[in-house]
């Protein structure tokens, strides 16, 4: 029971980075601000999540971990409410932001409870239940965001968060006290804390709003990555020196950490990337409606839930490397299945890469979170923990903004080329004429089949890209030292 509420508490998180990005047009127009502002709804939560997650070892160590745990989730239900009932913009995205503060903490906190509540040899069904609930949150916040705001409206789409909200601050009363971590009188690193406010800041605006600005073309956004760069460079300096660092990145001296979270980041990349390219691609390219794109998406959970509580018990039968550098492989075999797709086709043709990908999802992730956190000593597993949490963080924003741009720049290349190969043959245009349409008919029916097929030229691409790079990736799992037979995290004792 303790587990499936800390598992609920994870997929709350997880399901408002994703609940939002659907009902942006509705939540505009009820609050009467324009498309781009509406944005910083989803910003102002991605920054200030980004920022506070690297925070929990400190904080663990501070207060205690379920105290921690307490104090963040019930900030998230509060502002939650906050959200729904926001009459301004500004309200909205300042409640965001407290969200994000406050939820941030509770996934690496969830994997640290998780790892004290079960026994040793159990370690890595406690990472299948949070696997479970970060494979599956993303895909349902898209379709559920879009079905509340068309169904009812916007606020519920926060509102939602409140029946098992209740539930986990009940369980977590009743059941988690006795897991309490000690704590530890520590001085806040306010330098360090403003060094990562100041880059993470930095970095997440320049991704949001480089594409539109231009990228690099923009002095704006030249600025804002030149100020990340060296914030980040001063922060890694004072963080590794500092006697008592806000991020403690010294973990990282564990072998195996550094790999994992490498790994972990490109695989995570990937699936995220999917979520945001796959149903765009259905959208745009193939004309679906949110609620069908969502459904093709919806298939990458079935396999996953079903193999997860498998892949958490493969360590006693197997090196979980084996397992873990076929789940990230096959990662790559499916972005390559998907690398053949073209216009036209079947709803199910689009569906399946996404149900096989759940073939692999579970056991790259759990195996590379047991594998990265079973190095690690006890007094380290909150720091260790947020770590990860954060470079996946970091590398998920990096890897949408990336492949969306490149899949823009990309469609206008191909199409480019396609229309010169559409001006040295009329064919397509008498064809379209001798069917009755008149000349600016004709032309635009070949513009819009010319984006089309740019579009699909352009993304086919892209997911062969994807699959080499996770085929590479999976090899730095056979730099982590051989776990014994049912390896699993260091877990502290109970």
């Amino acid at each position: 029971m303790a587990a499936l509420v800390l598992g609920l508490a994870n997929f709350m998180v997880l399901l408002d980075s994703t609940i939002a990005n659907v009902s942006l047009a509705h939540i505009s127009g009820s609050l009467g601000v324009s498309s781009s502002q509406g944005t910083w709804i989803i910003t102002s939560y991605a920054v200030s999540e980004a920022i506070c997650v690297p925070l929990t070892g400190w904080l663990a160590g501070r207060f205690g971990t379920v105290r921690t745990f307490t104090f963040a989730l019930s900030g998230f239900t509060l502002f939650s409410v906050l959200c729904g009932l926001s009459s301004t913009l500004g309200m909205l995205i300042a409640c965001r932001v407290a969200q994000g503060l406050c939820g941030g903490p509770l996934m690496p906190l969830s994997q640290t409870l998780l790892l004290r509540i079960f026994p040793r040899e159990k370690a890595g069904l406690a990472m299948s239940v949070a696997a479970m609930t970060t494979i599956v949150a993303p895909i349902l916040g898209p379709i559920l965001g879009g079905t509340i705001s068309d169904e009812w409206s916007w606020p519920w789409i926060f509102f939602i968060n409140l029946p098992p909200a209740a539930l986990c601050l009940f369980g977590v009363m009743t059941l988690l006290r006795r897991y309490e971590t000690p704590t530890f009188l520590r001085r806040v690193d306010l330098v360090g804390l403003a060094m990562l406010v100041f880059w993470v800041g930095c970095f997440q605006i320049m991704l949001d709003l480089g594409r539109e600005h231009d990228w690099f073309g923009s002095p704006i956004i030249i600025g804002l990555a030149v100020a990340a760069g060296i914030g980040f460079v001063a922060f890694l300096i004072w963080e590794l020196t500092d006697d008592q660092p806000i991020v403690d990145l010294r973990v990282l001296r564990h072998r195996g950490l550094a790999p994992a979270t490498i790994a972990l980041s490109i695989g995570f990349g990937t699936i995220y990337s999917s979520v945001v390219v796959v149903p765009m691609y259905l959208q745009s390219v193939m004309g679906y409606t949110s609620t069908w794109s969502g459904y093709a998406m919806s298939a990458m959970g079935m396999f996953a839930i079903l193999l997860a509580p498998i892949a958490g018990r493969s360590g006693k039968w197997i090196d979980m490397r084996i397992t873990a550098c076929f789940g990230l492989m096959w990662l790559g075999v499916v972005s390559y299945f998907r690398a053949e797709w073209s216009v036209g086709l079947e709803f199910w043709s689009y569906t399946w890469p996404q149900l096989l990908q759940g073939l692999g999802t579970p056991f790259f992730m759990i195996g590379l979170m047991t594998l990265g956190l079973a190095t690690v000593p006890p007094r380290d597993t909150a720091s260790a923990a947020g770590l990860m949490a954060f470079v996946r963080t970091l590398a998920t924003a990096l890897a949408t903004s990336i492949i969306t741009t490149q899949w823009a720049d990309g469609t206008q290349e191909a199409r480019a080329h396609l229309t010169g190969l559409g001006t040295q043959d009329s064919s397509f245009m008498d064809q379209m004429m001798a069917m009755g349409m008149s000349l600016q008919q004709a032309r635009g029916a070949l513009a819009q089949l010319l984006e089309q097929q740019g579009a699909a030229i352009a993304a086919n691409h892209l997911f062969m890209e994807t699959a080499v790079l996770c085929i590479l990736a999976a090899q730095l799992i056979w730099l982590i030292p051989k776990p014994k037979m049912g390896a699993r995290p260091a877990a502290p004792s109970h």
